[in-house]
């Protein structure tokens, strides 16, 4: 599986890594429970990493980088693994995809899907474990199949 499709706008390649705080911008997040959700799954990301988390654009939390080539020869750079405290869902970008992870999809609870993207209510709502081992394993298949920095 590819980890960005040509023509695939997943957030938009003009979204880059930057210098502001992920600390500050995670503490702002104003309901208590999606900030402790938000900072568990930073957890979770940074030991599946190893990478200390960046702030990409505004609003995303992104670990490490990849670099892709699509067969028309656009090419870029994107996090490994990220997640989005949005207001409504707990957005995790999963950048392999699902169809490789259907055994942990299996027990992971309560979500939504979208091209590389699973939408959770509240950390509560799934399988910790499970969603842990996905991070995991999605940073193992990037790594195996793309040049990572």
């Amino acid at each position: 599986m590819v980890a960005h499709s040509e023509g695939s706008d997943i957030v938009g390649l003009k979204t880059k890594p930057g210098k502001a705080s992920v600390a500050e911008f995670l503490n702002a997040i104003e309901d208590k429970e999606r900030r402790a959700d938000a900072k568990k799954v930073s957890s979770m990301m940074r030991r599946a990493t190893g990478s200390r988390p960046k702030l990409w654009g505004t609003g995303i939390v992104g670990f490490g980088s990849y670099h892709y080539r699509y067969a028309s020869g656009r090419e870029g750079d994107w996090m490994i693994v990220g997640f989005s405290p949005r207001k409504t869902n707990l957005t995790l970008y999963i950048m392999p995809g699902f169809k490789n992870f259907a055994g942990l999809m299996s027990k992971l609870g309560k979500y939504k899907t979208g091209k590389s993207c699973l939408y959770i209510k509240r950390l509560d709502d799934v399988d910790q474990k499970a969603l842990e081992k996905l991070i995991t394993e999605s940073v193992k298949y990037i790594r195996k199949n793309y040049e990572t920095m």
